[in-house]
């Protein structure tokens, strides 16, 4: 694994206000999600959630708990 890089995957299911949240690999909170899909391995959310809105849901946004400079609501 290269440093700085981390693993990042989208919830397939909407949170109640529409938004799917992206995690790192290691985030507790991915642990709950029974449904993801795989956004790519990046060295910051930023790009991660880039990924996310681009090819997978446009409301997208970075899990408050291991993304939380890309959270944003």
């Amino acid at each position: 694994m290269t440093a700085g890089y981390e693993y990042y995957y989208v919830n397939d299911n909407a949170q109640p206000n529409g938004e799917h949240e992206v995690h790192k690999s290691d985030c507790a909170r991915l642990a709950l999600v029974n449904s993801k899909t795989y956004v790519g391995y990046y060295d910051n959310c930023k790009d991660a959630v880039r990924e996310a809105k681009n090819n997978h849901y446009a409301n997208s946004d970075g899990c408050y708990y291991c993304c939380r400079a890309c959270h944003t609501r």
